[in-house]
């Protein structure tokens, strides 16, 4: 039996019916792109005519050239119809794909229920529809709707329906899970079934997470014998999502040794996961397999000196395999290894018989239990390391700053900040308006030194988060700022804390400068930039 497999994206349809989830015309070129690149084999690109942006993507798609096969989805022809007359049908064929996904009733009680027609003119509807569409020269890939609840509650009636199909010509014969409810052991049987009657058309899995089984089901139905795994990146897809390709497709080629994607698209896998998640502009948890920033992030201290000696102690695969990185988390958990490890990532040494390694991660620790937090903020701990280190000079003295914040009746609120520093025994004062009290400290600092350091004029802020640590104390809790900012050509992360959230992003803010004008001085030349009052300087 061949182990060659085809992956079939649904994410710009399927994975669009998630809440929370709308793309644009381009952000579905974008996409399409991009899952080319990955080297999947069909796109489902929507439905043809159904709304404004699915007909200006399917009019632009074609300058994309892609090599994957681009499908649209559709229905079966309408009961008591002529399937050449159906405009559903005739919209697929108007939009110039390869292939074609039809969708159709499985289940007796759907057919009875939501067609409200007759078996015998359900079957009818599926054979004269992919007939029509195969005369037409289409690929036609058979989506067999609520197959597993049809075969459970009517097994004679389920497989009629995949004969029907086969007969009439259809390529593939899917067996979609689509109230999510299938348990793995059901899906491997019931392949099993259909896969000892069908002897022309090839089989496929279309499975949803309502029970978190969606990745588990298309691995069990492709081991029964499908050769068509349809599903999303990252999961997307109504209520809880479609069956997640990010873990499906490494699972399947670097398990269970199936040919899926080439080894250097698997590499992409990463990125390609991520750009979507920007693009769609939903946020990607961190401990998604494969994929996630902390699929491969390494925090207790016995963990990260085992995988110093080898990553195969804590680690199911090579991170490279699929895109990633193994990272390690600097923490309140964080032994010597972690400190260690964490510093030479970054091009800093640190002998380990030295008193500023245990002083180091004493001082981490203490600020961890303050509320700072350095995993999610890699620039704050690299300059915390560096200064241990002894390799930060100063920069610029920070003297002070004010703020202003001004509402009247008939304009809306005014931000200003003044900001005092001393740079080579100069005083500078400066002052900025805002969109807001951060933005605002943020240009009047950037005014202060951009004559001093013009390469800063290539660095922005773009992510800012703050996170109530104690909600018990209401408006004066101790807040925790994160801070992504980027240049040109990186991104970085710096945190700062304070029961005063003007405060905290002051010291994230200052700690981004710090960071950005790191990269752009010799690291022994660097001189320390100190941190306002910052805790993680005073303590």
């Amino acid at each position: 039996m061949s182990k060659a497999l085809s992956i079939f994206d649904t994410t710009l349809r399927d994975g669009t019916q998630g809440e929370g989830i709308s793309l644009s015309a381009n952000d579905k070129l974008k996409i399409a792109k991009k899952l080319d690149q990955l080297g999947v084999h069909y796109i489902e690109g929507g439905i043809p005519g159904s709304n404004g942006k699915d007909i200006e993507f399917f009019k632009r798609v074609k300058e994309l050239n892609l090599q994957a096969k681009l499908t649209a989805f559709g229905s079966t022809r309408r009961k008591d119809s002529v399937a050449e007359h159906d405009a559903n049908l005739n919209r697929m064929l108007e939009a110039g794909v390869q292939a074609a996904t039809l969708v159709g009733k499985s289940w007796d009680f759907h057919v009875h229920t939501a067609l409200q027609t007759t078996l015998e003119e359900n079957l009818a509807m599926i054979y004269d529809s992919i007939a029509y569409l195969k005369h037409q020269g289409l690929e036609v890939i058979f989506d067999a709707e609520h197959f597993f609840d049809g075969y459970k509650h009517n097994p004679e009636y389920a497989l009629a329906v995949m004969r029907k199909a086969e007969a009439a010509g259809a390529d593939w014969l899917v067996m979609c899970d689509t109230n999510g409810g299938t348990l793995p052991h059901e899906v491997h049987d019931i392949v099993s079934v259909l896969g000892g009657i069908v002897t022309t058309s090839e089989l496929g899995i279309h499975t949803h997470n309502d029970c978190e089984l969606a990745v588990a089901n298309s691995i069990s139905a492709v081991r029964a014998g499908a050769r068509q795994i349809q599903g999303t990146m990252n999961g997307y897809g109504e209520r809880c999502g479609n069956a997640n390709l990010c873990s499906i497709i490494p699972s399947l080629q670097l398990k269970l040794g199936y040919e899926v994607l080439e080894p250097d698209g698997l590499k992409q896998l990463t990125n390609t996961a991520r750009y979507i998640s920007e693009i769609a502009n939903v946020h990607m948890p961190v401990n998604q397999p494969y994929v996630g920033t902390a699929a491969f992030a390494h925090k207790g201290g016995i963990h990260v000196s085992a995988i110093r000696r080898d990553s195969r102690t804590y680690e199911h695969i090579a991170p490279e395999l699929v895109g990633n990185r193994q990272r390690v988390l600097v923490s309140e958990l964080a032994g010597q290894s972690n400190v260690l490890s964490k510093a030479q990532d970054m091009g800093i040494h640190f002998d380990p018989a030295n008193e500023n390694t245990r002083e180091v991660i004493s001082k981490i620790k203490e600020l961890e239990h303050q509320g700072y937090q350095f995993e999610g903020a890699d620039a704050s701990l690299e300059l915390l390391l560096r200064q241990a280190n002894g390799e930060l000079k100063e920069l610029f003295v920070f003297e002070s700053f004010k703020m202003l914040v001004e509402k009247t009746a008939d304009r809306p609120v005014v931000s200003e900040a003044f900001v005092k520093l001393n740079i080579d025994g100069n005083s500078i004062y400066t002052a900025a308006e805002g969109n807001g009290p951060v933005n605002a400290l943020d240009n009047a600092l950037r005014k202060a030194l951009i004559t001093y350091y013009p390469g800063l004029k290539d660095m922005h802020l773009s992510d800012y988060k703050v996170r109530v640590l104690d909600d018990k104390d209401a408006t004066a809790s101790k807040v925790r700022v994160l801070i992504e900012s980027q240049n040109t050509e990186n991104s970085w992360n710096t945190v700062g804390v304070s029961s005063n959230v003007i405060e905290a992003s002051w010291e994230a803010l200052v700690d981004s400068i710090r960071y950005a004008l790191l990269g752009q001085t010799k690291r022994a030349d660097y001189e320390e930039i100190p941190s306002a009052g910052r805790g993680l300087m005073n303590h």
